[in-house]
């Protein structure tokens, strides 16, 4: 029976610089900015461990268009790797790494196939199969057209894998690039699609699978959770795929209910055993930490509003080497509304619901962020979701305010 074994994975951003966190304990710092080197390590020891047949890329090698040297020799000594086990790389570039950037350029090793910037089909061959393998690279880094319109399936092949860097349409607003339709990738007849772009796994179908593999490391506190990439196996009968973890530093969010603590001590004791809950052997984790329905007296509370909470946990952690960091403390003091009730009552807090319900005017408060040349290279625009979790935020924020002076 005719059988392929690969890896998929996508969106490495390798030396991502991290922007905004250098405030960090230099130690931690350093873990977080060699994260994305230490997790493509580990995918590669994955490939060779588990013999692959090759190894997939998804678009996002690199992490900006002008791909440092530094980033450059560290793919090429990875993929040397490979070449010595004889397991190719069939790879595409993305709106981030788009060909048309502007970068010292180090020759790729033979093993590398980069498909070019119109879809084509590359072939893997052995004495036993061959292999359609079809894809793009980004032409430049705003790439809006149908693209999968010309894919177009190459008859000759035991397997079709369609690799594309794209935008699920109807999923969200991240990086409308390349944009497709479940329907699109099915009418292909392929055996399974590799994607890119969206830096949260997702299995958009089971048969034939079509998976989006997500980012190999988080990069920020939007990125929670664990991340990796897929092992494939394709076979005449069906098809296996299973998620291997290769993340080197985890995100992580975390609510603590302070209802029952009487004492900040007490407090402090609940935030030490969240800490122990997240802790991972050999890794670092990044931790938000919510605290919520606080209910201590203002005398008992101060020690949590100056900061000395935080400083108390981080001063814990900044040199171990499977840390856990709290890199935000949020606490909640325990205040109560009922919103249909209070926009029925007053017409103040009934406008303020209202107006928090429109989105468009958050579109015009980030236009100086997003028009900014350079600021616009790196961070794509809010996706409804996130506008709404910012407005809903910011509506919280303000009740909390206005109730707990009321009731002070």
């Amino acid at each position: 029976m005719k059988k392929v074994t690969f890896i998929h994975a996508a969106d490495l951003h390798l030396d991502s610089p991290m922007v905004g966190l250098k405030h960090l304990p230099q130690n931690i710092f350093k873990k977080l900015r060699e994260s994305t080197f230490e997790s493509f390590s580990k995918l590669i020891n994955i490939a060779m461990m588990k013999k692959v047949d090759f190894l997939i890329l998804a678009g996002d090698l690199f992490d900006a268009e002008d791909r440092s040297i530094r980033a450059q020799t560290r793919f090429h000594k990875e993929m040397e790797k490979l070449a010595e086990e004889r397991i190719p790389v069939f790879a595409v570039h993305g709106n981030h790494d788009h060909i048309e950037g502007e970068w010292a350029h180090l020759p790729m090793p033979g093993n590398v196939h980069i498909f070019s910037h119109q879809p084509e089909m590359l072939k893997f061959k052995n004495d036993y199969l061959t292999v359609h393998l079809y894809g793009f690279s980004y032409p430049e880094r705003h790439v809006h057209s149908r693209m999968i319109d010309d894919y177009q399936k190459v008859n000759g092949g035991d397997f079709h894998i369609g690799i594309l860097h794209g935008h699920f349409e109807g999923s969200s607003n991240h990086g409308n690039y390349a944009p497709f339709r479940l329907v699109d990738l099915k009418e292909k007849a392929f055996d399974y699609w590799a994607l890119g772009h969206i830096h949260k796994r997702a299995v958009l179908s089971e048969s034939p699978p079509i998976i989006y593999s997500g980012n190999i490391q988080g990069r920020n506190k939007k990125e929670t959770g664990r991340k990796g990439c897929y092992l494939v196996e394709l076979t005449e009968s069906g098809h296996s795929y299973e998620f291997i973890e290769t993340e080197s530093v985890i995100w992580d969010e975390m609510f603590i209910d302070a209802s029952a603590a009487q004492t900040f001590h007490e407090i402090l004791i609940q935030c030490r055993r969240a800490i122990e809950e997240v802790r991972q052997e050999q890794k670092g984790v990044l931790l938000k930490l919510i605290v919520e329905n606080i209910t201590l007296t203002e005398t008992e509370k101060k020690g949590i509003e100056n900061g000395e909470l935080l400083e108390i946990l981080q001063d814990e952690e900044k040199d171990k080497e499977s840390f856990v960091w709290i890199f935000e403390l949020d606490f909640k003091v325990k205040v109560e509304w009922n919103r249909t009730k209070l926009g029925n009552e007053s017409e103040f807090f009934n406008e303020l619901f209202k107006q928090s319900e429109q989105l468009e005017y958050l579109d015009g408060s980030l236009s100086t962020l997003y028009s900014h040349p350079t600021a616009r290279r790196y961070i794509d625009g809010l996706s409804e979701d996130d506008k709404k979790i910012l407005a809903e935020d910011a509506e919280n924020l303000l009740m909390h305010l206005l109730i707990k002076s009321e009731v002070e």
